[in-house]
């Protein structure tokens, strides 16, 4: 006998972090950092919020566009209403 599990995402709940991500919150990113510069992220893993639109965490490596410049941790928040463009609320660098 298998046992079956569903992930329900009650609306406003944070679902949990996966590295799986979604092609709709992978376009989020890339609209919220269109013309972006000086800071080059990459997704690592994502969390997201049903809202009135799409609330998204993103796990991040984050290098600063220089020769010789190394990654660093850092969070990004992203929300994406219906019908509007993806745009960024908040970076924090994490640091040690």
């Amino acid at each position: 006998m298998s046992e079956i599990t569903t992930q329900e995402t009650t609306m406003g709940a944070w679902s949990e972090f996966t590295s799986e991500i979604s092609e709709m919150a992978e376009l989020s990113f890339k609209e919220a950092f269109n013309g972006f510069v000086g800071v080059d992220y990459k997704p690592v893993a994502v969390a997201e919020q049903v809202i009135a639109g799409m609330n998204y965490q993103f796990f991040c490596n984050s290098k600063t566009v220089y020769p010789g410049a190394t990654n660093e941790p850092a969070m990004v928040y992203i929300t994406k209403p219906v019908g509007e463009q993806a745009v960024i609320t908040q970076i924090i660098r994490i640091s040690n």
